[in-house]
């Protein structure tokens, strides 16, 4: 495209000349297929370039912190799937069954995540072709729908493919150690990690492009329909795995039966089925039958691409067209009910109650955010729910405590994330605005409040719902559940008051995309201090009634008895830390705010 550019700059005669029949020809020539991705590959290599010379120059520690982070990651899940195969292979004395087992574990595992892909695909595809700054650009440029449309594909397929391969890798590599596969096992886990990732991306590029061309203004309505299909399905998949099998734990009827129910992720017609047929088949040395599956899956991702690019070159600009230009209606919209409720019953003053009504309108409709709240959450309420399959009643009580701890720390992990990903940016988005919010008389420190006042309204109920599926799963009662729900409530002010403090202090108003804004050196901080605090409040306020329930056993307490010096310092931190907790979440909610609001009526735009 530069040089033809060049070519149309430089073909006028300076003195003014006409210019023969054939320059006009080759003037007028539309670069080809081949030139269109040479020129658009040389473009993506120059983007990731400068954007890697940019995070090696401003963004060490973002960089830094994310390659730790994923490593330790990598090496936990490596490790818990080295374990669980060893467990397996010391219960399972049969070869036949345990190969069953594994082959149904595999099959679930790839089916799970194929639809995981399939919605952050779709979701991904959406921002990428459709709300993405550069596509007014490469939507005028000389080049076709297709390369366009495969332009912004091929990101998707990265965005969504790399989460996927730190996932699936850490299993993969432990089995081929666990069986002492072959070579070739390991050579071709990226070739069907790579063709596997292809095609549940097609699909969800295809059902999105679909869908915004034939329903432009009804998109909201089909993507929430689909939602309710899909809690709908893991609702019930959840009741089918919630009765537990018959029977003893790890007996021979046990296995039978928990594998008769994973019998639905192993139709032959699924690319998941393909994929994990294909590695069993390689770590037991069947070379041929590997490549044949290897060949299915590379064929099957090759069709799912053409048939995108096809329906794409036909539908794209069309549907590109149609959703910006849907916005013309003028069709009055009345509040919903939920807006009229928080209006009327929240206890805060009116202008923040606007504020609240106005940044949720904008969170439920942006499938991007509300798709990534529910998926997180889903995924936990399904953990959650299936985890005293885990374990047996007769089992000691210690199990329950460690695993209800653990859940704690986990939701308190998970809400970091989500703030720092949604609360965080908000500040920086309002920063942009704030000439227009001056203007209907809006005061800085309202606009502080009023996304103060949605985080912790936000992530407290899905958050103390979460904790007390745990805690009944795992039958906690009395006063550890109460410590869990007390832990959560922390957990939810400081982590809100940390991402709203930081947020004001550290605006990023020259971004106008909220992943770009989390993800900068402020994103960063954030989920850092955020960390920490998880980790102290927990200690604080959760460890020590865990000690305490622990102490109330038969065997503790005799240990304890023998001791009388630890029983007391247990006592002291029980209670200082019952209290250090309140006092250190005071300090993360109060001290961030108070920076950040500082900061914020400071700013100038």
């Amino acid at each position: 495209m530069t040089d033809n550019s060049a070519e149309i700059a430089g073909s006028t005669d300076r003195t003014g000349g006409d210019r023969s029949a054939g320059d006009v020809d080759s003037v007028t020539r539309l670069p080809g297929f081949t030139e269109e991705a040479r020129a658009f590959w040389q473009l993506r290599a120059r983007i990731a370039g400068a954007q890697v010379r940019q995070a090696l120059a401003h963004s060490r520690l973002r960089l830094s912190l994310i390659a730790v982070l994923s490593l330790l990651l990598w090496a936990g899940m490596f490790w818990l799937f080295i374990d669980g195969f060893r467990f397996l292979k010391t219960s399972i004395q049969h070869a036949a069954a345990y190969d069953t087992v594994v082959q149904s574990v595999f099959a679930m595992f790839f089916t799970a995540l194929m639809v995981m892909l399939v919605f952050s695909s779709a979701i991904l595809v959406y921002g990428f072709l459709f709300r993405a700054r550069d596509l007014t650009l490469l939507l005028s440029l000389p080049a076709s729908v297709e390369r366009v449309f495969l332009y912004k594909f091929q990101e998707t397929v990265f965005f969504s493919g790399w989460a996927f391969l730190l996932l699936g890798s850490p299993m993969l590599l432990a089995y081929g150690l666990m069986e002492r596969a072959p070579w070739y096992y390991y050579a071709e886990l990226l070739p069907f990690l790579v063709a596997f990732s292809y095609i549940p991306t097609g699909v969800g590029a295809l059902v999105c492009l679909l869908v915004v061309y034939y329903v432009p203004r009804g998109r909201h309505h089909v993507l929430t329909a689909a939602g309710l299909v899909a809690i709908g399905l893991a609702a019930w998949v959840a009741w089918t795995l919630i009765t537990s099998p018959r029977g003893t734990m790890l007996t021979p009827i046990w296995f039978q039966e928990a594998v008769s129910r994973l019998h639905f992720s192993e139709q032959q017609l699924l690319p998941s089925w393909w994929l994990s047929c294909g590695l069993l088949e390689a770590a037991h040395r069947g070379w041929d039958q590997s490549v044949l599956f290897l060949s299915v899956l590379i064929a099957n991702a090759l069709l799912i691409r053409q048939v995108t690019v096809r329906i794409a070159a036909r539908c794209y600009r069309v549907a590109h067209s149609q959703l910006h230009s849907a916005g013309t209606s003028r069709k009055k919209t009345k509040p919903i009910w939920i807006d009229r409720a928080m209006v009327r019953a929240l206890p805060v003053p009116l202008t923040v109650r606007l504020m609240l009504v106005k940044d949720f309108r904008l969170f439920r409709r942006d499938p991007s955010q509300w798709s990534q709240f529910l998926l997180f959450f889903a995924l936990l309420a399904f953990y959650f729910i299936n985890i005293r399959r885990f374990g047996s009643q007769s089992e000691a009580v210690g199990w329950a405590n460690m695993m209800s701890f653990v859940n704690l720390t986990v939701v308190g992990l998970i809400l970091s994330t989500l703030t720092t990903r949604h609360v965080f940016p908000m500040i920086s988005l309002e920063g942009q605005r704030l000439g227009l919010l001056a203007l209907l008389g809006l005061r800085r420190g309202t606009i502080l409040w009023s996304k103060m006042a949605l985080a912790v309204g936000g992530s407290l109920i899905p958050c103390a719902l979460l904790v007390w599926v745990s805690d009944a799963m795992l039958s906690i009662r009395g006063a550890l559940q109460l410590s869990h729900q007390w832990t959560c409530l922390l957990l939810c002010v400081g982590l809100s008051g940390i991402a709203v403090g930081l947020g004001a202090k550290m605006p990023n108003l020259r971004e106008e995309s909220p992943p770009r804004i989390a993800s900068g050196f402020g994103g960063t901080l954030n989920l850092v201090v955020s960390a920490l605090y998880i980790v102290l409040i927990v200690m604080l306020a959760a460890m020590p009634w865990h000690f305490h329930a622990l102490a109330q056993h038969q065997s503790a307490a005799d240990f304890l008895i023998a001791r009388p010096g630890l029983l007391w310092w247990l006592k002291v931190w029980l209670w200082g830390g019952t209290i250090g907790s309140v006092c250190l979440a005071f300090v993360a909610t109060a001290v961030p705010l108070r920076i950040g609001f500082r900061a914020f009526q400071a700013l100038e735009v």
